[in-house]
């Protein structure tokens, strides 16, 4: 009895120490910026129109069913319906964790899902996707009469938006949206760290890469910034 109980201590030990290893690069064996080129190339593909359409089949299906999730990004977009995630980035079932919320807001419910696919899936990089023409920051900008519900989900857009329109004032409307939703998808990633300690943790030790890019529903295309220009002074505080 003594040695079958000492062997599955062993196993689970092993195990254990398999699945850290794997987080360790991402649950899909991806490092952060591995992942990144990927999601790169596959937005080429697709302003290209020269798509693949990858792990879109039955095969895959089953795949993920019996084995399990193991996507390479983590990606939090707005809910607009001109923005499918998968689509813009050329990937299928299992690639991509997508988060989406209107105005790609990071607040409790999109944080806890991202410490999720960070800790728990070993998921190495997060996107915040803004996007052209976004209607949650247009509202903001434009302060227009909302719903209770939709006040308090559009709320974290709103610093964002103070900001712009402090430094500038003199600019035309469209100016002034446009450089709000820039500015909506840096507070994205402010919030996520300030308000997740676990994720500040990660990135700090380099296990996550939190980045910003735009997506413009026009062309296809995605503007990659990179990560968030005071990082050191976000993941210091």
């Amino acid at each position: 009895m003594k040695r079958v109980f000492s062997t599955m201590v062993t196993v689970v030990v092993c195990l254990g120490l398999a699945a850290l290893s794997l987080a360790s690069s991402g649950g899909s064996g991806l490092g952060a910026d591995e992942a990144l080129t990927k999601l790169k190339e596959g937005n080429g593909r697709y302003v290209a129109g020269a798509t693949v359409a990858p792990h879109q089949d039955a095969a895959r299906r089953h795949e993920t069913a019996t084995g399990g999730q193991h996507p390479f990004a983590t990606v939090l977009s707005c809910a607009d319906s001109r923005v499918p995630v998968e689509v813009v980035f050329d990937q299928g079932v299992g690639d991509i964790f997508v988060v989406r919320v209107a105005g790609n807001v990071a607040a409790v419910d999109e944080i806890g899902t991202m410490e999720y696919g960070a800790e728990h899936l070993g998921v190495p990089l997060i996107v915040v996707l803004a996007h052209t023409k976004c209607g949650a920051v247009t509202a903001v900008v434009k302060n227009e009469p909302v719903t209770e519900n939709i006040g308090q989900l559009v709320a974290p857009i709103v610093p964002a938006v103070k900001a712009v329109k402090a430094r500038f004032a003199s600019d035309s409307l469209d100016d002034v949206i446009n450089k709000s939703i820039e500015a909506n998808m840096w507070q994205a990633i402010s919030d996520i760290y300030a308000k997740s300690p676990m994720l500040k943790q990660m990135a700090a030790a380099g296990k996550v890469k939190v980045v910003g890019a735009l997506y413009d529903i026009d062309s296809g295309q995605v503007r990659w910034f990179g990560e968030h220009p005071s990082q050191a002074n976000l993941l210091a505080k």
